[in-house]
């Protein structure tokens, strides 16, 4: 009988949900995928979660990925998503909603976690630098698989401004690029990070993974970098896990307690 964890990716266009076997990674059930409600504030998106949740019937620890940085469960920026999240605690706002107890986490984060226990990145020493390209560009930095939580190295500033706008999966989409001509633009993304970081590793997440024999090879890097494993799907299982764990964690303390 698996061990089932439950996780929601929360991005700025989309709402995913599926139960996860966490000790696989692997999804148990059909990923279900609604908008992200417009405007993207606290108590619209809270609703979508709960729809969710019922949609699976889950009762149990849920785990919340979300595009930002994200401190004790708190949502400190919101680059992709209604600006009135900055400053709200996520998992209370959840937590109330669904009446579950919620883990809240970086949404690059949680995909990287997910690469580095089953994944792309599963037992590769040094650094490893998982990028995740989507509505918006997200990063988690990980050392010998210890986590360095939320380096939002998607916001560098390169030839005068944040560089996100003209390198994520969005702009491609809206300029209408190439694969050619996108690649042009990850790689002054790519060798950049390269250039400061000295990576060991690139893994590539979100939903252009699925087509990454379309950009990565015409990528010409030091470091390797490859498709995540659990493409667009390593978020939700990422962070199924990490509230798995959490609860875990939470039991063993009141035991002792």
């Amino acid at each position: 009988m698996p061990n089932l964890g439950f996780g929601i990716d929360i991005g700025g266009s989309g709402i995913k949900g599926a139960v996860v076997d966490v000790e696989t990674g692997l999804l148990t059930t059909e990923r279900l995928k609604l908008p992200t409600p417009q405007p993207s504030v606290p108590d619209a998106v809270a609703k979508v979660v709960v729809e969710l949740v019922q949609h699976f019937g889950w009762q149990g620890p849920l785990g919340c990925t979300f595009p930002a940085v994200v401190q004790n469960g708190v949502a400190r920026t919101a680059a992709n998503v209604d600006q009135s999240w900055i400053g709200t605690n996520i998992e209370a706002v959840m937590g109330t909603a669904t009446g579950l107890p919620v883990t809240a986490v970086n949404d690059a984060d949680a995909a990287g976690v997910a690469e580095v226990k089953w994944g792309a990145a599963k037992d590769v020493e040094g650094l490893v630098i998982m990028v995740t390209l989507g509505t918006g560009i997200g990063t988690a930095l990980f050392y010998n698989g210890t986590l360095i939580p939320n380096s939002e190295l998607g916001h560098i500033e390169l030839d005068g401004g944040d560089y996100e706008p003209k390198a994520s999966g969005a702009a491609r989409e809206r300029e209408q690029l190439s694969w050619e001509k996108w690649a042009r633009r990850l790689q002054r993304y790519f060798s950049a990070l390269e250039f400061l970081l000295r990576p060991t590793l690139f893994v590539v997440g979100g939903g252009v993974s699925r087509r990454s024999e379309k950009f990565l090879p015409l990528l010409v890097l030091d470091a390797r970098i490859v498709p995540a494993k659990f493409q667009n799907e390593a978020g939700i299982a990422g962070v199924a896990f990490m509230a798995a764990e959490a609860a875990a964690t939470r039991s063993k303390a009141s035991q002792r307690a």
